[in-house]
């Protein structure tokens, strides 16, 4: 479908990796890993995990009384948006576009505050929770924090779809300009669920790495054969995303342009990938965009590092692009910051916008003994250079087969 054109103007980051998108994407092309080993719980409950963790306090970029009402994960997004307003030069006086939309993608919200609240009802045998538990534990509280510490009044959306929740908050964001709705949209994704309960769930399901003989850092390894899983990461990223019209009456540089949108459900498991499903996300992309598969140079994958979701994202692609799969290089930032479920995919849309603007490629860290049923150019241990870089895709693809591609283009 051809209508407007969408730039990304700004980006915003409170990642694993620090806030600087230039000092990130250096530390991610040098395959410089966050992940660590935490203690995670009580004393006598508690275990040692690996996470991808953020170094975070908003300090006084968050009015103090207005921290009470926001979970961390909303935290976090109201800095990531500050930053990337700021990026964008739409930063004046403290408060953003008043005609923007806000689109974030959340998985789980609140969720230290609503352990907070089990363990007052069941430990302290109190009904005196927070009274402001509800509000703090929802998925939208990010979205709305943002509109509400940024003075933005267009639409505020929130998109939670497990894994894909922030590419699909994206895409939307990126339909919604290119079809004539809105001009401007913070767009995005936060997520905070390293709380001990969160984390006790996520390793029940069976799919968390362990640690690696040679240290934490290299425990997250996707596509190879060792790998054991995947490594929780939290955080939040925001992209700025502007009409071509406005982007040029402000005279901004854009960094990078969105120029298509893929979904699909797999109809399939709820926890087990399908090929089918993914390479249908894939081609939707490519087709909204007008693309043929040759002409994408990079795919920042979904791959999380577990043996079941791997090789079939590698499947799905080389479904999707046929003989143009050996050309096209792959890779998973996911080795490096983890997995960050609600705002993974907006994390990675940034950094595959980074990847076009600077024309180099990200690695797959810790990939030293390739899985043959991941054949393809998954770029091994550091970043490359990529003179002739102009198109890449970023998959993110979730627990209840959902599926999103999106497409960007160099600026």
């Amino acid at each position: 479908m051809r209508g407007r054109r969408v730039f990304v103007t700004g980006l915003g980051f409170v990642s694993p990796h620090g806030e600087d998108p230039a000092a990130i994407f250096e530390k991610i092309c040098l395959g410089e890993s966050a992940i660590r080993m935490v203690r995670s719980g009580t004393p006598e409950l508690g275990a040692d995990v690996l996470l991808a963790s953020v170094d975070f306090e908003p300090g006084d970029r968050i009015n103090k009384a207005d921290r009470i009402f926001m979970a961390r994960a909303a935290q976090m997004a109201v800095v990531a948006t500050g930053n990337a307003l700021e990026d964008s030069g739409l930063l004046i006086e403290g408060s953003g576009p008043e005609e923007a939309g806000v689109h974030m993608g959340c998985g789980l919200g609140g969720a230290e505050i609503l352990q907070q609240a089990y363990s007052t009802y069941f430990e302290r045998h109190s009904r005196r929770v927070r009274p402001t538990t509800v509000p703090l534990i929802m998925a939208s509280g990010p979205a709305s924090q943002v509109g509400m510490c940024f003075g933005v009044r267009g639409p505020a959306h929130t998109y939670s779809v497990a894994c894909a929740s922030s590419s699909v908050a994206i895409g939307e964001a990126f339909r919604s300009i290119r079809d004539g709705y809105s001009d401007v949209v913070i767009a995005g994704g936060a997520e905070a669920m390293l709380n001990d309960g969160s984390v006790a769930a996520w390793q029940a399901v069976g799919v968390i790495a362990k640690e690696h003989a040679d240290g934490a850092e290299a425990s997250c390894r996707p596509f190879d054969l060792e790998r054991t899983g995947l490594v929780l990461g939290e955080g939040a990223c925001t992209l700025i995303l502007e009409s071509e019209e406005r982007a040029a009456a402000r005279g901004v540089e854009p960094l990078a342009e969105i120029v298509g949108f893929g979904a699909s459900s797999d109809a399939h498991k709820l926890t087990g990938p399908s090929v089918d499903g993914q390479e249908l996300a894939i081609r939707n992309a490519l087709e909204d965009a007008g693309l043929t598969a040759d002409a994408v140079g990079y795919i920042n994958a979904h791959a999380t590092g577990t043996s079941a979701g791997d090789p079939v994202e590698i499947e799905a692609i080389k479904r999707a692009f046929g003989a143009a799969a050996q050309d096209v290089a792959v890779s998973s930032t996911k080795s490096m910051h983890g997995h960050l479920v609600g705002a993974s995919g907006a994390l990675e849309c940034a950094i595959t916008a980074l990847a076009l603007n600077g024309r180099r490629l990200p690695p797959t860290a810790n990939l030293t003994a390739p899985d043959p049923a991941c054949d393809l150019d998954c770029v091994a241990d550091v970043g490359r250079d990529a003179p002739e870089l102009e198109v890449a895709l970023s998959n993110s693809f979730a627990f209840g087969g959902s599926n999103a591609t999106l497409a960007l283009r160099r600026a």
